[in-house]
């Protein structure tokens, strides 16, 4: 037993100590984000005098005009913290449902879910409102500073080989749709996808982001306001000729956005929600997005002695996994579209009460592979639940669900659950944080016509029958419950950890990870972004086909063999990884030396830069 303990110490504390990269220092600014060039396009703006919005946005603009994990037809999920007010805000820029966009539409066309790639699993674009909405309120600069270093790249950029072998694997779906092909499909012969590092050409969305700085150029001209200006150019999108041939190519290539669902799109400034863990307030968005989940993980945790138990130790893996299996489940029933009916329990799941409830429910011999939804309701003020005649048969096996059985094609499970995306964090001398998680619209989209503008496929996160999810069944104007999650923290009312990850399903699971690498096993910022963690596949997943396996787990590759030997006793399918962190980037505010400290993850791309 001396021994098994030295072991996992020196497992632990000796991986962390040797990152793969360092830290980020930053006494004015740190800006990190996915790619290297948007990163570049944040320091861009910072040397202008930009503060950390404006920087934001334009590494949001930098990523979507790179295509591979997003694009400006896609949605943005972002939390600002404002020194002036030392509140955080949250940005509400998820696409809605169209017009006819029903569940009965999609059922008579034979489809178990709306479809994972095409027009009809497009959204709303929610991303350029966002990002306009987020330079007005809170930037300092014009938009055409901010889309600058977008709009160079859009004249042309080398392209990176992640992008370009991306658009080769999914070539023969990219030529279904006539506006796509003309713009990823620029050679002819056997690749038809640019070169890696090729000058890659988007002369449609150079015109349409073009148009929006022509705008806003009109009305500062006539003497309007920066934010006017701003909003003149978000209504030109989404009302004027710009939302015009959104609407008509997206039609014509069978999707259903109409100009009405442009025009009657609005993104929303929200109040997010927050738990405390030991002294630290830990901000989500609200239950439209999963972010949730982390705080509801957390609430059941704060009752247990996870230093105790010893980092990534069989005991500290099966108790988050079943952590997780509870809160996962009441994700995957109570989450859906806020200003849509039925309301959603939030302040129940929240509850520390409900947390205590709901850990009652652990077996800590074995994986509960049967683990139901909570009853939240009743844990708050209001109406009982209206659906318990749901839960009883909840989660049993339908025939629009794919058996979990153990025998699925895990490695296209495994893709669907990390589905990728991007994440910016921007932090600045005067206070301004903001961390985003933006997606949508990746490679394969459907491109909108001459706008250049890739569609999102968010719809696919819509469920189509109420004994799944009530509160996500897709209708027109509604949004789909999300699976992109920034984070804030603040400690002692001051600014304490600006953190975000992709891989769509596994994002909170990561970032819970990350946090309590931090908070409970004292590593540092790139060591937690590094650190091993562990995922589970016992939710459902929010893409393609809906799929779920109970009882699998990721694990890295390194962990010591008796405790991958424990897990399978405890009814775990253990499977290894080289990389299991999440491709995380956070901020850490170092307040005893008034200095930030950026981590970035080693898993892919990420990049960051401070000054």
């Amino acid at each position: 037993m001396k021994w098994t303990l030295i072991f996992i110490l020196s497992f632990t504390f000796g991986f962390g100590q040797r990152t793969a990269k360092p830290i980020i220092h930053g006494k004015h600014w740190v800006a990190i984000t996915g790619k290297p060039l948007g990163a570049t396009a944040g320091a861009t703006i910072f040397a202008q005098g930009g503060n950390a919005v404006d920087a934001a946005c334009a590494m949001l603009a930098a990523t979507c005009t790179m295509y591979d994990v997003l694009s400006w037809g896609g949605e943005t999920q972002a939390l600002v913290y404002n020194p002036k007010t030392k509140k955080v805000i949250g940005i509400n820029a998820l696409g809605v449902a169209p017009t006819g966009a029903t569940a009965e539409f999609y059922k008579e066309k034979g489809h178990e879910y709306p479809p994972q790639f095409g027009p009809l699993s497009a959204v709303t674009p929610g991303t350029p409102g966002g990002l306009m909405t987020m330079l007005a309120e809170y930037g300092t600069m014009s938009l055409k500073k901010v889309l600058t270093p977008a709009m160079e790249m859009a004249k042309g950029y080398p392209i990176e080989a992640q992008a370009a072998n991306g658009i080769e694997r999914q070539k023969k779906r990219i030529a279904q749709w006539p506006y796509s092909k003309k713009v990823f499909l620029v050679n002819e012969g056997e690749r038809e996808a640019p070169y890696p590092g090729e000058i890659f050409v988007q002369e449609d969305l150079y015109n349409t982001l073009q148009k929006l700085v022509e705008t806003e150029a009109e009305v500062l001209a006539s003497g309007g306001t920066r934010e006017a200006a701003i909003y003149a150019a978000n209504d030109r999108f989404y009302k004027g000729d710009i939302a015009q041939e959104i609407a008509r190519s997206t039609q014509e290539q069978g999707g259903l956005i109409t100009t009405d669902d442009l025009a009657n799109y609005e993104v929303y400034l929200e109040e997010p929600v927050k738990v405390n863990y030991k002294g630290i307030d830990v901000f989500k968005l609200t239950h439209w997005v999963q972010g949730p989940v982390m705080l509801q993980s957390l609430n059941m945790l704060e009752e247990f002695d996870l230093k105790a138990m010893g980092y990534n130790s069989s005991r500290y893996i099966h108790t988050l996994y079943q952590v997780m299996n509870l809160a996962f489940a009441d994700r995957d029933f109570y989450y859906g579209d806020p200003y849509f009916p039925p309301v959603e329990p939030i302040n129940g799941l929240l509850s520390k009460r409900y947390a205590k409830s709901r850990i009652k429910e652990i077996d800590w011999e074995k994986n509960d592979a049967t683990v139901k939804p909570g009853n939240p309701y009743r844990f708050q003020v209001g109406p009982n639940n209206p659906f318990l005649h749901h839960l009883k048969t909840w989660g049993e096996e339908k025939k629009r669900h794919n058996p979990n059985d153990g025998n699925q094609d895990f490695s296209a499970l495994e893709s669907e659950f990390n589905l990728g995306t991007t994440t910016i964090q921007a932090a600045d001398k005067e206070g301004w944080i903001v961390s985003i998680t933006p997606s949508g619209g990746w490679i394969p989209a459907v491109i909108a016509g001459n706008t250049g503008i890739g569609l999102s496929q968010r719809a696919q996160s819509f469920v189509l029958y109420e004994d799944e999810n009530p509160y996500n069944v897709i209708e027109p104007g509604k949004r789909p419950r999300a699976t992109l999650t920034p984070a804030l923290a603040l400690k002692n009312g001051k600014p304490f950890l600006s953190f975000a990850v992709q891989g769509g399903d596994t994002q909170d699971q990561n970032l819970l990870q990350f946090f309590l690498n931090m908070v409970e096993f004292d590593m540092n910022v790139q060591e937690a972004a590094e650190a091993a963690n562990v995922n589970s596949y016992q939710m459902y997943s929010s893409f393609g086909t809906h799929s779920k396996e109970a009882g699998r787990i990721v694990v890295h590759r390194d962990t010591p063999p008796w405790v991958i030997k424990d897990l399978r006793k405890k009814g775990y399918n253990v499977v290894t990884r080289a990389l299991t962190s999440g491709p995380i980037n956070a901020i850490w505010f170092d307040w005893e030396h008034g200095t930030m400290w950026g981590g970035s993850s080693n898993y892919g791309e990420d990049y960051g830069i401070g000054w």
